[in-house]
């Protein structure tokens, strides 16, 4: 008896649940949290503390809107990861493990981090 196998797979038509999308926002977000975060924070925080004009350049440089822009989606990477971290650290104790309870706890954490990020955002706009 011969199975019949997929000859093609479309990745594209492939549809995951919520808690796997929401591990897989956790997982790119701790990437470019460390990546492109880390060095441009430390930029930062070498342009504001080694001279008054070098503070005025970064000043100006964060004023923009492509900067603001910039920000708050590294706000946001920065939030889901923290909301995400707290919602994985509550599985690995065994809280929220059933099935109803990680979809709506993914679904928490989806709305945590847009609705914590556009609150912090407005300070930066």
């Amino acid at each position: 008896m011969q199975r019949t196998r997929p000859k093609f797979l479309n990745l594209m038509e492939i549809r995951q649940p919520l808690p796997a999308v929401i591990s897989f926002l956790h997982r790119v977000s701790g990437v470019l949290l460390f990546f492109p975060g880390i060095p441009l924070l430390l930029c930062g925080l070498e342009m504001t503390l080694s001279s008054p004009q070098d503070y005025a350049q970064f000043q100006s440089l964060v004023a923009s809107p492509l900067s603001k822009t910039a920000l708050t989606l590294l706000l946001w990477f920065f939030l889901h990861h923290l909301c995400a971290g707290i919602r994985f650290l509550a599985l690995d104790l065994h809280y929220g493990g059933a099935l109803a309870q990680a979809r709506l706890t993914s679904r928490v954490v989806l709305a945590a981090g847009i609705i914590l990020t556009l609150l912090v955002s407005l300070l930066i706009w």
